[in-house]
């Protein structure tokens, strides 16, 4: 379970509560010196301990479709041009540091598109989030343990308890949303904790302040709901593997940056799948997680993408993970009649 602990860290959508969830629980005072990331980079430990392994990740990185590039140009006779962008929702200044052509068509376009706007009104996110606090919170008498065996439950709470954090603190929390705060990085939790803002909202505050307009593909509840509807065994089981990852956790989190800054969306999986050990997994637990949170959402936001690149220069700004594979945001445009070309 690995490889779905680490989808679900990876693909998280982008929720602001996750990251002001993990500066409440999880962060210590900050100050500059403590955002140094600690994690290594595993291509670089893959390619001096197993040459072969490696060239197998990029053997299979190299069959997905449209597996390299984060901007792509979105074009169709009779519309300005507008561009799909493939963020990282994370704060590290490697990740909100635009590329010169991701800079240009941010500051040419129109209007900027993100997964969703309820990010910039934490009052509103939390009252619509409250309104249904069964996505994220177990309700009754129910709580976590009921979800754990007993040598699951020991690792989850010693994990917890390194990190400071009780688990009767956390116990009425669902498992995807305590994945969401252990899986980031010490840095990305102190950078958060200290204010700084993930590319996304970056982005969209920007727009706000070049008087650009502010557009939503998604709802936070949405997005919840999405996470909420996979099974509660993968995520207990998902938290389990996340937390027994450890420091290797740090590694995997500095990898996948290394890979988004050069752009290879297409080696997230491969490469994970070659550096960290897996357990015996269900393929029908891959299929769900795929189905909930890439293959679903990635339909949703193609489809509420079309009326926006019909008056065109528009800048469409979601999560990498979305870009590529036969079902990802490039080619369902694509197949809606636009022409996608990669520009970086």
């Amino acid at each position: 379970m690995a490889d779905v602990a680490l989808r679900v860290a990876a693909a998280l959508p982008l929720l602001l509560l996750s990251a002001l969830l993990a500066g409440l629980l999880l962060a210590s005072p900050a100050s500059a010196e403590t955002f140094a990331c600690a994690g290594k980079n595993l291509l670089a430990e893959l390619a001096a301990e197993d040459p072969a392994a490696l060239e197998e990740v990029r053997r299979k990185a190299g069959e997905t479709p449209n597996g390299q590039g984060l901007l792509w140009r979105v074009t169709r006779d009779g519309l300005a041009p507008s561009y799909l962008f493939g963020t990282m929702h994370m704060s590290d200044p490697r990740v909100t540091e635009l590329s010169d052509a991701a800079r240009q068509a941010f500051d040419g376009a129109e209007r900027i598109v993100i997964e969703t706007t309820d990010i910039l009104d934490q009052r509103a996110m939390a009252a619509a989030i409250y309104g249904q606090p069964e996505l994220t919170m177990f309700t009754g008498s129910e709580t976590l343990a009921d979800h754990l065996s007993a040598a699951d439950r020991e690792i989850v709470e010693a994990a917890l308890s390194a990190r400071g954090v009780p688990f009767g603190s956390v116990k009425k929390m669902k498992p995807w949303m305590l994945i969401s705060l252990v899986a980031l990085p010490s840095c990305e939790v102190q950078r958060s904790s200290a204010g700084l803002p993930v590319l996304d909202v970056k982005l969209a505050r920007q727009a706000q302040e070049d008087g650009k307009e502010l557009l939503g593909l998604e709802s936070a509840v949405e997005q919840l709901a999405a996470m909420a509807s996979l099974p509660m065994e993968l995520h207990a089981r998902g938290l389990v593997e996340t937390l027994s990852l450890g420091e290797r956790l740090e590694d995997v989190m500095e990898t996948m940056v290394a890979l988004y800054v050069d752009g290879e969306t297409g080696m997230f999986w491969p490469l994970i799948r070659a550096a960290v050990p897996e357990n015996d997994a269900s393929e029908g637990d891959y299929a769900a997680f795929d189905q909930a949170m890439v293959k679903a959402r990635n339909g949703v936001m193609a489809e509420r993408s079309e009326p926006i690149l019909e008056k065109g220069g528009a800048f469409i700004a979601v999560g990498a993970l979305h870009l590529p594979g036969a079902e990802g945001l490039v080619e369902l445009l694509r197949a809606a009649g636009y022409e996608v070309e990669k520009v970086d």
